[in-house]
């Protein structure tokens, strides 16, 4: 499937804003792809196609959490999450796209998991610093992305975690994980 292709499908499902930040999604992830050495097409898909199924209904996305035997604790948590790994299932499904590094991609980009794959960090990354994102510490975090990947994502998991802490959301135990994946490979490297 080619760029415009994917847009088009992308388009139909999601908001004016929303495709806006998937276009700088895109542009960030194909960005790191090059600085990283990842695929730039996969990286590219996986942006594009990553917020598809973000405005979904919620019965819909709970059903078909339940009837394709996704891990049942989601359901608990904030349905924020819901939408990357039902996100990868109708990608699959309804765009026809097979590749199972971009769709582990698309369903990891919200929480993260433990030992990500390079293209699974790079959607991540780029969800969060594209260039219409402006909240503190994105800055700081797009500056560390041009040098060192994994401490990139590692400042946007902390971040991201202390966030929710700070409003008294729960936190998906697969950010947990990959945050501590993380700090203990880094001291591991130092």
């Amino acid at each position: 499937m080619n760029r415009d292709q994917a847009l088009k499908l992308v388009k139909q499902q999601i908001t004016e804003q929303r495709y806006q930040h998937t276009l700088g999604v895109e542009e960030s992830a194909i960005w790191l792809a090059e600085k990283y050495g990842a695929d730039k097409k996969q990286a590219q898909l996986a942006a594009i196609f990553h917020d598809y199924a973000k405005f979904r209904p919620k019965e819909e996305m709970k059903s078909i959490i339940i009837s394709e035997g996704m891990p049942q604790d989601l359901l608990v948590y904030n349905m924020e999450l819901w939408h990357a790994p039902v996100g990868a299932y109708l990608v699959e499904t309804e765009a026809g796209i097979k590749d199972s590094e971009v769709l582990n991609a698309i369903r990891y980009h919200t929480s993260g998991r433990e030992n990500m794959t390079l293209l699974e960090k790079i959607i991540y990354l780029a969800d969060y610093i594209e260039p219409g994102r402006n909240f503190p510490g994105v800055d700081e975090v797009r500056k560390t992305a041009s040098e060192q990947l994994d401490q990139a994502v590692l400042e946007a998991m902390r971040n991201t975690i202390l966030f929710l802490m700070k409003r008294g959301q729960s936190i998906y135990p697969d950010s947990f994980k990959a945050y501590n994946h993380l700090i203990m490979n880094k001291e591991e490297s130092a």
